[in-house]
């Protein structure tokens, strides 16, 4: 059962669990935007885990504005989530390998699956990636408030 405490509720949960990646937005000290995809990690009552290996314009503006907003949609049922928040990167410790251990599973998942998937549809894919970057950057997310967007346009808001 969920707490009311708990901002990220089992329906967002079980919606961002079928996404592999989401798009995050960040700003710089100067107000320049910035929009990449990141492969989703992990999801708790109040955080979302993101792993970034290009670790450009994204970490760059984290260390002068931690402010987030994330974004995803289900093209199937065209509803979406902006979900927003404060962002901190986590660079060593047993959290930071703990979250190493779960890309490589989820990398590993998403090749296996894509491989699988161009056999059934006679396709090939160009890139099987399945050796990690050298270097990863972990981001928590500290979820704020959840913006639920349905097919109607209705807008449902979810503050902590």
């Amino acid at each position: 059962m969920e707490t009311p405490q708990n901002i990220i509720t089992q329906k967002v949960k079980d919606f961002l669990i079928r996404q592999t990646f989401i798009n995050i937005a960040t700003c710089d000290f100067e107000g320049r935007p910035n929009v990449a995809p990141k492969f989703l990690l992990r999801i708790d009552e109040n955080s979302i885990y993101l792993a970034d290996y290009v670790i450009g314009a994204t970490c760059r503006n984290l260390k002068t504005n931690k402010k987030v907003s994330l974004s995803t949609v289900d093209i199937d049922t065209l509803t979406g989530y902006q979900i927003n928040g404060n962002a901190a990167i986590i660079e060593k410790g047993k959290e930071y390998d703990s979250l190493l251990e779960a890309f490589h599973d989820k990398q590993i998942q998403l090749c296996v699956s894509r491989i699988v998937e161009g056999i059934h549809k006679e396709q090939r894919h160009h890139s099987f990636e399945t050796s990690l970057p050298e270097s990863i950057a972990i981001i928590r997310i500290e979820v704020d408030e959840i913006v639920e967007i349905v097919p109607t346009g209705e807008i449902k808001r979810k503050h902590k």
